[in-house]
């Protein structure tokens, strides 16, 4: 593999979590941890055998060393653009079963990266790069970000760099027409799209089961390949016309957040280690049940449990 494999751009919060199931009201301490969609998709290809590197744009104070630093501890290449105007944001995550659930509260406004421009950051970095990924997360921060995201993954197109794009819907932080009104402007630039069934349904207005979505998307928009999630059903991947199917594997859940990012960053690692997609599909759900067995947002697995799970499982469910 080449000196970075993937490049990977995006916020980066602090997580707060009370301990257990507290009530964030009612905590008296709050465990800390680096949390973001683009740094854990990073780690966990990092994970898988790829080397990675995370950018972003973070605030030239002790939250923002903090973030950068924790990204750093877990193995993978921390390049951000330090900026003395703007917030670290962060969030508070309520850990909670049926019926309470768990719940995410975003302090994201006027953060650092809001203000990020594209002409900020190492275009000859994401532009040696194999892939270059982001997530629709990052778009709905700022009217500013939209610009960013659309010109980096223009700019990693024009170097000969593949995109990879995760939709990542957030209602949370904008309505399903804000987000296909944004989002599908940038399709044009994306090779790999990965997309969660519900997303394609709710915010895409697409009817049918993952297998019919996969292929819709696929034949609508110019994509190279299409993986459609399905939660605890696993996820298809369409590619050269074809749909492959691959079920989750049996997980305990400790803390599923991250999840989709550690599919994410296994499926990229191993398709650019060579894989076809049912095989890249084995790796990253694996890597993805490994995950839900893990405190924090970060897939810390190694590539030998991987390895285990899929030779033990594999033949099992794979279809």
């Amino acid at each position: 593999m080449s000196e970075t494999d993937i490049v990977t751009f995006g916020e980066t919060m602090l997580r707060l979590s009370p301990p257990g199931n507290e009530r964030i009201e009612n905590a008296d301490t709050f465990e800390v941890r680096a949390a973001g969609a683009e740094s854990n998709v990073a780690i966990a290809a990092n994970r898988l055998g790829a080397s990675a590197t995370w950018t972003s744009k973070v605030p030239e104070t002790a939250l923002g060393r903090r973030v950068v630093g924790e990204v750093r501890r877990h193995g993978i290449e921390a390049d951000p653009v330090w900026s003395h105007r703007g917030r670290q944001g962060t969030y508070y995550l309520e850990h909670a079963g049926k019926p309470r659930g768990t719940n995410v509260i975003y302090d994201r406004d006027d953060t650092a990266i809001s203000t990020a421009e594209a002409r900020e950051f190492d275009i000859d970095r994401i532009q040696d790069a194999k892939v270059f990924f982001t997530t629709g997360i990052t778009p709905a921060l700022s009217s500013t970000l939209r610009d960013t995201t659309l010109n980096l993954l223009k700019a990693a197109r024009k170097g000969g760099t593949s995109t990879a794009f995760d939709f990542n819907y957030r209602r949370k932080l904008w309505s399903p027409d804000e987000a296909k009104e944004t989002l599908t402007k940038l399709f044009p630039g994306i090779d790999i799209l990965v997309i969660a069934a519900r997303d394609a349904r709710t915010v895409l207005g697409f009817e049918g089961d993952p297998r019919q979505l996969a292929h819709k998307l696929g034949s609508q928009y110019d994509f190279t390949t299409v993986v459609v999630t399905r939660g605890a059903e696993g996820a298809v991947g369409w590619h050269d016309n074809v749909v492959h199917d691959h079920d989750a594997y049996e997980t305990d859940t400790v803390d599923p957040i991250g999840t989709g990012d550690a599919f994410t960053g296994a499926f990229i690692a191993r398709r650019l280690d060579g894989d076809d997609v049912p095989t890249a599909l084995e790796y990253a759900a694996a890597t993805a049940a490994l995950k839900r067995t893990i405190p924090g947002d970060a897939a810390l697995v190694t590539a030998d449990e991987v390895e285990t799970i899929v030779k033990e499982q594999g033949e099992d469910i794979s279809r």
